[in-house]
């Protein structure tokens, strides 16, 4: 495992052994990527696959059944939603919700690094840092890597936690989820995340793992400017709007 660092609060009961693993991927128009990354997923000892697609015009759906994961289509649009969708949908008797994206830029090898801290006791919720470890060259865009810092600024600044990075590769202990009471709809969802597990004060981690390029195809947001305008607008108001709601609930 690589170097494990950041941890927030204390210990967590040790889960049973194995654990019941649910992988959870949201996706749209990933028919290149989708099915190397659900083989990648099971080959990992995971419990199951349930992947999200975003209404999909191509084989992305059948490729990923074909791969062997559960399929569930979500019409209405939001990353935070299918998000949502693949939570409510994952098998009841979880432990842990590993979440990735389906186009092979996380690396999926790295899921048992995730779930381990949480299994014996050390964390209830591990991300996975792009920004740190081996990046392979134009794996991370210029505006994914200012929103790493812009994110790791304001983290550090209102919480004092040291996570690195908003990157979507990470794992919970599913009870622990349940209880921080997720809302965003949009790609702020994964903000959302840490600065709940951060104000909640749960034991977390982060460790090291990198970046690949995707397969194939063009990134919803990195890949289109429009698109990325949009994902850095919803992240930003997220933080101020989340940061207040947190600051009330703690004074109320």
């Amino acid at each position: 495992m690589n170097e494990v660092d950041h941890e927030i609060g204390g210990k967590r009961p040790v889960l049973r052994q194995p654990p019941v693993v649910s992988a959870i991927i949201p996706c749209l128009d990933e028919e290149t990527a989708i099915g190397q990354v659900v083989a990648a997923v099971l080959a990992q000892n995971v419990s199951e696959v349930v992947v999200i697609d975003g209404g999909s015009r191509d084989r992305t759906a059948e490729r990923a059944r074909a791969a062997g994961a559960r399929v569930i289509v979500e019409p209405r649009h939001g990353y935070g939603r299918a998000i949502q969708t693949g939570i409510a949908a994952a098998r009841d008797d979880a432990d842990i919700l590993v979440f990735l994206d389906g186009d092979g830029s996380d690396p999926a090898e790295r899921i048992s690094d995730l779930v381990a801290p949480i299994v014996a006791g050390q964390a209830s919720f591990v991300l996975g840092s792009r920004v740190r470890g081996s990046r392979e060259s134009g794996s991370l865009s210029p505006q994914q890597l200012l929103a790493a810092h812009v994110g790791r600024l304001l983290l550090r600044l209102v919480y004092g936690v040291g996570f690195t990075d908003l990157s979507p590769f990470r794992a919970i202990r599913r009870d622990e989820l349940g209880r921080l009471g997720m809302k965003e709809e949009t790609y702020g969802w994964n903000l959302e995340m840490l600065m709940r597990v951060a104000a909640a004060r749960l034991p977390a981690l982060e460790i090291a793992v990198g970046q690949r390029r995707r397969i194939g195809g063009v990134s919803k947001v990195s890949g289109n400017l429009t698109a990325g305008i949009k994902a850095a607008w919803s992240i930003s108001t997220t933080f101020v709007r989340l940061a207040l709601e947190l600051r009330h609930q703690r004074v109320g």
